[in-house]
């Protein structure tokens, strides 16, 4: 069987993969994060995944986002992540939009799932993911890399839900700082990716300790990892 491994685990068992199969999750932003992040949640079993990018494949983006494939080039992201977790795992659902997260979209995207990933790379997208969630009383897992750091975060969760503003209240000071650099180990991503992942499985299996209310962050050239109470 395709879970059997899974399935063994005392945490998951039977009861708790019939939960990863009827949740429904939204990744935003299908690139460096968003690829492992939606790579292991098909593998895992999660019922429905919604994927939002509005962005196109580059030849700068195969280093790190292995979703895609050189033969993919200049195609959308999202429909490309689409064909791959369909190839993975026909046995799930996986709905695709090709467009930037707004205003505008928000509220009907974030409304239609149970949770929310992040695999963006700016600020004000996360403020808005951040804020549209807290509005509906959805999970946020929060991720953001740089170079060989990355951190991550679970908001409007737990009995003391955090948001993206605990983490960074100053949106306007946020906003206006330059844009952090754009170089990235590959691997970076990766591990950054795959505990997102983890703490959605964690959130809907009901087991574990979520990182509500707390920041992981990880230096990758010391191994240096450590947890902050927000």
């Amino acid at each position: 069987m395709r879970y059997d491994r899974q399935i063994l685990l005392p945490e998951i068992g039977e009861e708790g993969q019939a939960k990863l199969q009827a949740a429904k999750v939204l990744i935003i932003g299908v690139g460096g994060l968003g690829s492992p992040i939606a790579l292991y949640l098909a593998g895992a079993g999660i019922g429905t995944i919604g994927l939002v990018d509005d962005d196109c494949v580059s030849i700068s983006n195969l280093q790190r986002q292995v979703l895609y494939a050189e033969k993919e080039l200049d195609q959308p992201k999202a429909a490309c992540a689409a064909e791959h977790l369909h190839s993975l795992n026909s046995e799930i659902t996986v709905n695709y939009y090709p467009e930037r997260l707004s205003k505008q979209n928000a509220r009907e995207l974030i409304g239609s799932y149970d949770i929310v990933v992040d695999g963006c790379d700016n600020f004000a997208t996360r403020y808005l993911i951040s804020d549209t969630c807290m509005a509906l009383n959805k999970p946020y897992v929060y991720g953001a890399i740089c170079g060989f750091e990355g951190q991550v975060s679970v908001f409007s969760h737990g009995s003391s839900p955090k948001t993206y503003r605990d983490l960074y209240p100053n949106e306007e000071e946020m906003l206006r700082m330059p844009p952090p650099s754009k170089g990235v180990m590959g691997v970076t991503p990766a591990v950054v990716g795959s505990i997102e992942a983890s703490e959605v499985l964690k959130i809907i299996g009901g087991f574990g300790d979520v990182l509500s209310g707390k920041l992981w962050t990880i230096d990758l050239r010391t191994l240096q990892s450590n947890i902050f109470s927000l």
